[in-house]
């Protein structure tokens, strides 16, 4: 049987009409003859949705009961019964209710997929996992329902349903999305006209992306190796030459006449590493390349330009960017071109730009420098004169040897000479060689003369010979060295990245870890202001607090600068030391990005925060206002008409309003100073027993049943601010659920979590009876301003567990819930025991 074809309408945001244009198209098949059956289609209370949905046949719902709620779920059965050619199922990231035989609803659709029925579905991007903490920095609001992106990615069909952000909020403010007492706190909070536009961005990023998914599927299905110019793509070559800052700048001025192109720059490396660059400037190029919001690509091949052509088919390049070669005209005359002529004759249909730049021609750049070391070079310069005399020194005694057997024996020495000095060294001993070999070996000997020409061409070939070796031991161990070195760094890189992923460093922790990599003294981060140095970040002893106490330094960007002290560092270790400095720099800027995601958090809460200040002064405020002023101008009016029991009447009214409204504002005022950590703890010896008597001696004790558990050792807390805590949980309980019985239960083991602190625990449980909290919002219980259900269930503005929350967690406790077993919900405080006077 044929697996079933997927088709998912994707939606930047509720609203978007994803379930009307799913319904529109059901409308359309069945206009075709195809046989379409609704699984699952949530109107969400939209007429014109319903309307839609009254069209087609439905398969009936399974209602689940959960905590005496019943939840309607799709009936996977009943389709799989029907076997429809095709379902609709909405909302393909739901969770389903408990006992489900699946978790998630999306893994309902797959079973109806592997049954060959065709699935139409909806999404929104905020259910996307890759995308949720994104969403969630913008919006304020995280989606506790998320998807697999793998998922939605092997739909055969997504179709983005979008419209601009102001139609949606003019749908929005219409009643079309939500009923008429959600809309004003919708548009102030999550449709703001910034958050749409950003997460219509969003939608259609991640649909180009996938898109260009099927587009290299398709090609290399059908093994298309030839450009499509669908997309504008520059791929700029690097050799770590310092004309690579200007081919990049050239491939960004290209690319900024379009829009909507990519910058690749690429680096290829090859085996015999002659085409090496240096570190340091492709260090650079790439973070240039990174700013101008391009992407690098380190490449390994044997042939540079076969290899940068290959990568530029691969990913469909349109334009590349080379560098005019550096060889001279004699070199390119004896067939050295240079990796630029290669490409462009090898190009095809991608354009090839040639830039020239201020070494082009210079020839490349020779390495001069001692391959080995300079002890071994110079150790190798005495061999080179000892080793043969004493080798010619050890034949002379044998005159019956021939110039065959004394020119192996010296090629020995040679040998020896460039095993331990390499190049040079061996080709100094193959020539002092040569000499004595004529002088004291060939005829006539005592004499440079050379009468036979065998002789000579013996000696020649013995000197090629020694000097081809030579050349091959020194690139040998030049390639052993560097194949040590480089497995150094990468093990180093790795360790480095890998700990950056598993653990987050602040700059101090990072900069020790710099010192006992590299075995220097001291590290420091300095910070360059108003032409004063500051310290950042340090680790060792004696850290430099400017650049005249360091050793060396190396800036990193225009204002801060790594600065150490202790021994000097190679080339190699400065090469290192750049993917260091480059890692410090992500860590800074991670770090600075972290802090203005919570100051961006922090100022959404609070403008959320003011937005619910002023709808509960709008509302709750002025109720008890309103009954004051409503009795008090009744008292003034009627002083002489009115019985007493009616002015008793009135002034309870009076009263009970006038708590009421202390109430409220106490709450506010305490939700404020949370909110700007200003709680103030006094920590002393506290009992529950001392508690809970407190509470019940305010509230109504009738409902309540205390069972407190006998000695229970005193706590770590502030009496008035957890009685404070206890009472508006006892009073959010005996409010939701009325007719239960609550219970309060002390006892004493357990740890806080070691977020918190890992001291020994008591712990407090308020037990209801009542309907329940659903998991889902139980988190969402403890913000501000929050109620279940969004119903008015009497007075109060959704304050009170917030505040209570707020108040444990500054002495040092948590605060939870859970269910009760048999429904309910069960309110859990737990709180350090005393341990003594803090110091």
């Amino acid at each position: 049987m044929d697996r079933g074809s997927l088709r998912i309408f994707l939606g930047a945001a509720p609203g978007v009409g994803k379930t009307y244009a799913m319904l529109e198209e059901a409308h359309h098949l069945v206009a075709g003859g195809t046989d379409v059956v609704v699984g699952v289609v949530m109107d969400h209370g939209r007429a014109q949705t319903a309307a839609l949905v009254r069209g087609l046949e439905a398969v009936p719902l399974r209602v689940v009961e959960y905590r005496g709620t019943k939840l309607p779920e799709m009936d996977v059965d009943a389709v799989l019964a029907r076997k429809p050619h095709t379902a609709l199922v909405d909302e393909y990231a739901h969770t389903n209710a408990p006992g489900s035989r699946h978790a998630k609803r999306w893994e309902d659709v797959d079973e109806l997929l592997e049954a060959g029925i065709n699935v139409l579905t909806t999404v929104n991007v905020q259910h996307l996992a890759s995308l949720n903490d994104v969403v969630e920095a913008i919006t304020g609001t995280r989606q506790q329902e998320v998807i697999p992106d793998a998922i939605v990615r092997k739909a055969d069909q997504i179709e983005l349903v979008d419209i601009p952000p102001e139609l949606l909020r003019q749908r929005l403010s219409s009643g079309l999305v939500y009923a008429p007492d959600k809309i004003d706190a919708a548009l102030a909070n999550y449709f703001r006209l910034g958050n749409l536009s950003a997460l219509r961005e969003i939608a259609l990023i991640w649909l180009a992306d996938r898109v260009e998914e099927g587009l290299a599927e398709y090609r290399k299905r059908h093994r298309i190796d030839e450009t499509w110019p669908a997309r504008e793509r520059v791929v700029v070559a690097l050799t770590g030459g310092p004309e690579g800052e200007a081919l990049v700048r050239r491939a960004a001025r290209i690319l900024s006449r379009v829009s909507g192109g990519d910058l690749l720059a690429v680096h290829v490396r090859t085996p015999d590493g002659l085409a090496e660059g240096s570190e340091q400037s492709l260090a650079a190029q790439r973070r240039l390349v990174e700013d101008l919001g391009g992407s690098y690509h380190q490449l390994a091949g044997d042939d540079i330009a076969s290899t940068l052509l290959d990568f530029a088919r691969s990913v469909n390049a349109t334009q590349i960017v080379v560098g005019v070669s550096r060889h001279t005209r004699l070199q390119q005359f004896l067939g050295r071109g240079g990796v630029g002529s290669a490409v462009v004759r090898d190009s095809g249909e991608i354009d090839v730009h040639m830039v020239t730049h201020p070494l082009a021609g210079r020839g490349p750049r020779l390495r001069l420098t001692p391959l080995l070391g300079r002890t071994r070079a110079i150790t190798g310069y005495i061999l080179a004169f000892v080793v043969p005399i004493l080798m010619t020194a050890a034949l002379l005694p044998f005159p019956q040897l021939n110039l065959t057997t004394h020119v192996l024996a010296h090629l020995c020495a040679v040998v020896l000479v460039a095993f331990v000095g390499g190049l040079w060294p061996a080709v100094v001993a193959a020539v002092f060689d040569s000499l004595l070999l004529n002088y004291f070996v060939t005829p006539p000997v005592g004499t440079l003369t050379i009468d036979d020409p065998q002789n000579f061409f013996a000696l020649v070939a013995f000197i090629a010979v020694a000097v081809a070796f030579s050349l091959v031991v020194g690139v040998s161990s030049r390639r052993s060295r560097d194949a040590v070195a480089a497995r150094a760094e990468a093990s180093t890189l790795s360790e480095l990245a890998s700990g950056s992923l598993a653990r987050d460093q602040n700059a101090d922790e990072f900069l020790e870890q710099l010192r006992a990599e590299f075995q220097l003294d001291a590290v420091s981060l300095l910070a360059d202001i108003d032409g004063t140095w500051k310290v950042r970040a340090s680790a060792g002893t004696d850290a430099p607090a400017s650049l005249e106490e360091a050793d060396g330094a190396d800036p990193l960007d225009g204002e801060q600068t790594l600065a150490w002290t202790g021994r000097p560092l190679s080339g190699r270790e400065r090469r290192l030391l750049s993917a260091f400095e480059a890692h410090l720099t992500a860590l800074l800027e991670r770090q600075q990005l972290s802090l203005s995601l919570r100051e961006t958090v922090r100022l959404g809460e609070a403008n959320r925060i003011r937005t619910s200040i002023l709808r509960a002064v709008s509302h709750d405020l002025r109720t008890p206002l309103a009954g004051i002023r409503l009795a008090v101008t009744a008292l003034k009016r009627q002083r002489g008409k009115t019985t007493p029991e009616e002015q008793e009447e009135m002034l309870d009214t009076i009263d009970a309003y006038s708590n009421r409204l202390d109430n409220l504002v106490a709450n506010l005022l305490d939700m404020s100073r949370i909110d700007s950590a200003s709680v103030s703890v006094l920590h002393e010896p506290v009992t529950w027993l001392d508690v809970v008597s407190e509470v019940l001696s305010e509230l109504a004790p009738d409902a309540v049943r205390v069972d407190l558990a006998p000695n229970l050792p005193a706590l770590d807390g502030d009496r008035g601010l957890l009685v404070r805590a206890l009472a508006n949980i006892v009073e959010n309980a005996v409010k939701y659920a009325p007719n239960s019985d609550i219970v309060i239960v002390a006892t004493t083991g357990g740890l806080l979590a070691p977020s918190v602190a890992d001291r020994p625990v008591s712990e407090l449980r308020v037990i209801d009876h009542g309907s329940g909290v659903p998991a889902e919002r139980v988190m969402a219980m403890f913000q501000p301003f929050q109620r279940l259900g969004d119903e008015e269930t009497g007075p109060g503005i959704g304050l009170g567990l917030a505040v209570a929350k707020g108040f444990i967690e500054a002495m040092g406790g948590e605060l939870g819930a859970e269910p009760t077993p048999g429904g309910g919900l069960s309110m859990i405080i737990r709180m350090p025991l005393y341990a003594g006077p803090r110091d």
